[in-house]
Parts: C-alpha cells; sequence; structure tokens
C-alpha cells in the first residue's frame, strides 16, 4: 500500500489493518502513552475545498505522531495560477515526506500520486471520501464489535460518500442498501461491483432501504460546489430524510452516522441528530485516529 486514492484500490485485508492501528492509536492517545512514530517528518496538507474535520484531523494527527503539517491552500500554490498538477508534484515530493489533498477532481490526486514519488492521501475528492469512510467503519466496529453479516444504508445522494460506502462495505462483508433519486445514483463501476458481489441493494425508497438496517447513513442534499443546484436538489431528495418514521424500518439499536456538517431539517431531523449524537461525533473524531493509522502505514520509515 503506497497511496491511499480511494477505498477500491485496497483489499478487506488493507483495512482492516487501517482499522487495528487506528484502534491501537486511539487507546494510546486516550491513556497519554506517546506515539511519535513520524518524528521529523513533514505532510503536506493542498486545500481546494475548505474544510473543518479534515483540516485540524490531519494537522492535529501529523503532531501527535511527530511530525509537522503544512496547510496550503489553492492561493498558496502555484497550481491556483495554473502550474500542472505533475510539475508541483514533483517540486513537493523533494520537500515532504508525505502529502495529502482535499479536492475536486480525482484526477488531480492520481496525478500527485503518479509525480510526486511520495506518499498521497486522499482527503477528498467529488469521487470519493476514503478517509471519511474508515473513520466510518471503526466506529460501526467499536460500537457493533464487528462488521460481516452488518447492514449499512444510505439515504440521499449518490456522491463521493455513497460510492466509497459501497467500496468499504463490499471489502468488509456487509450488506448495503442505497436509497437515492435515478438521476442521482452512485458511480456505475462501483454499482456493477456491489451488484455482483451480491451485496448491494439500490432503490428509490427510503424506507425500504433502511429496512432491517444496523447503521442509517446520511449527508447533505447539495455538496461542496454544488450551491447553484440547491433549490433543484431539494426538490430531487424531497422525502430523503433520516426522522423517526424511516427509523422506525431499522433494527432495534440501529446507529445513525453522518459525515458532517449536517443540515438539520433537511437530510436529517433534529431530533435524530440529538438522539444518535453520540456515535455521530465519535464517528466525527474516529477521523483524527484513522487518519494517523493511514499516515503512520504510509509513511513510517
Amino acid at each position: 500500500m503506497k497511496h491511499l486514492l480511494k477505498l477500491a484500490d485496497l483489499t478487506g485485508k488493507d483495512i482492516d489493518n487501517i482499522l487495528n492501528l487506528a484502534d491501537q492509536l486511539k487507546y494510546e492517545r486516550k491513556n497519554g502513552i506517546p506515539h511519535q512514530v513520524l518524528k521529523g517528518q513533514t505532510l503536506g496538507m493542498i486545500f481546494t475545498k475548505s474544510s473543518t474535520r479534515t483540516r485540524v484531523s490531519f494537522e492535529t494527527g501529523i503532531y501527535q505522531l511527530g511530525g509537522q503539517g503544512l496547510f496550503l491552500s489553492s492561493a498558496d500554490l502555484q497550481i491556483g495560477r495554473g502550474e500542472p498538477i505533475k510539475d508541483t508534484a514533483r517540486v513537493l515530493g523533494r520537500y515532504l515526506d508525505g502529502i495529502m489533498i482535499r479536492t475536486f477532481k480525482q484526477s488531480d490526486v492520481e496525478d500527485l500520486a503518479k509525480y510526486s514519488g511520495i506518499p498521497v492521501i486522499n482527503g477528498l475528492t467529488d469521487y470519493c471520501h476514503p478517509c471519511q469512510v474508515l473513520a466510518d467503519l471503526m466506529t460501526i466496529r467499536e460500537i457493533k464489535g464487528s462488521l460481516k453479516g452488518l447492514k449499512i444504508c444510505f439515504i440521499g445522494d449518490g456522491n463521493n460518500m455513497a460510492n466509497s460506502l459501497i467500496a468499504g462495505a463490499v471489502r468488509c462483508g456487509m450488506k448495503i442498501s442505497i436509497a437515492c433519486p435515478s438521476n442521482h445514483r452512485p458511480d456505475e463501476a462501483l454499482v456493477k461491483e456491489g451488484f455482483d458481489s451480491g451485496l448491494l441493494t439500490l432503490t428509490e425508497s427510503p424506507l425500504e432501504a433502511a429496512e432491517k438496517a444496523d447503521v442509517v447513513y446520511t449527508d447533505v442534499w447539495a455538496s461542496m460546489g454544488q450551491e447553484k443546484e440547491a433549490a433543484e436538489r431539494a426538490k430531487d431528495f424531497k422525502g430523503y430524510q433520516v426522522n423517526d418514521e424511516l427509523m422506525s424500518k431499522a433494527k432495534s439499536g440501529a446507529i445513525v452516522l453522518h459525515c458532517l456538517p449536517a443540515h438539520r431539517g433537511e437530510e436529517i431531523t433534529d431530533e435524530v441528530m440529538e438522539k444518535h449524537a453520540a456515535e455521530i461525533f465519535e464517528e466525527a473524531e474516529n477521523r483524527l485516529h484513522a487518519q494517523k493509522a493511514v499516515m503512520v502505514t504510509l509513511m513510517k520509515k
């Protein structure tokens, strides 16, 4: 494992190893046991999409591992003025020990990995969000004890979250049902993989998707960069809400996850959000631990 570009590149064993290491690092952090295994290393963090959780968790994580994080917005780099990604990559690869990038195009992440010569971590693209789903899987396993055989349902847009959840669920032996409008389906190659595995169900009915689910997951209807589509998307996703009625279809004791930020009253009600705040914000915390595990896996000399 040289990079984390998308979950579809990993095996179930790769994911299991990352989650086991994340559990260990979380335990050590909670018990004051230092783990500065990346001492003296520098992570460059490129942001062309702003963030709360991604920036704070990566910057804090590399610090706790003994290294340094450099925040690099597109305004700080020559790529903001038209320098090709491959040229930027060749330069950064000579300065840094690893790169995390949060951006729009998946191809930018792939080019960084191709030309930099150092580990590259996908902090989010329009195609996928692997770091988030590693934290999600970590949280589910903490609460439920295991992953294989559980059912997770995703309600809403077939976006980067849906894509990565399909890839993660299939590799961990989880059933996954996705409820989305027909014009907002996930990536077709991942849908085919999910269908071929026998683990994916795709429907336009949120209530059908939630039937006997162990985990209920949702995301905003309009992601970053889709603000101009917000009104149209509100119409498309009317009824695709995690509320008490939908939760009544899930198993007793089902947990709710959200990658945040949440638009309460849209994709999830305030009542459900507050009822399941403990697991949702544990999930947010686990971004830190899962990403530290990724950095150690990729960057440890």
